[in-house]
């Protein structure tokens, strides 16, 4: 067991599993949206119940719309839309003196 592992700030609903949260998160390589959903997911029955599951929803609510755009920018041409977007922000700022 790693000494991080060994103390727990605020609590002991994740010492008491067999495999840590965030030990599951960085072998896996998820990212923190990924990562959130796991925590609130494995925590819920023993910290904050519903609140946790609606935690977990919320940020997999933001994991799908985030993946859905990059699904989306696959098939369209994103680069060039992000581009005149990046271009219009400069001129608005040439626009204001900044």
């Amino acid at each position: 067991m790693s000494k991080a592992n060994e103390v727990q700030v605020g609590g002991t609903h994740y010492k008491n599993k067999a495999i840590q949260p965030w030990d599951y998160i960085a072998s896996n390589e998820m990212g923190y949206l990924e990562g959130n959903v796991v925590k609130y997911v494995t925590r819920w029955k023993d910290k904050g119940g519903l609140s946790d599951l609606d935690k977990a929803k919320h940020y997999l609510e933001k994991l799908i719309e985030v993946e859905t755009d990059k699904a989306m920018c696959r098939e369209s041409d994103c680069l060039i839309g992000f581009m005149d977007e990046m271009a219009k922000g400069k001129s608005k700022k040439k626009q204001k003196g900044e």
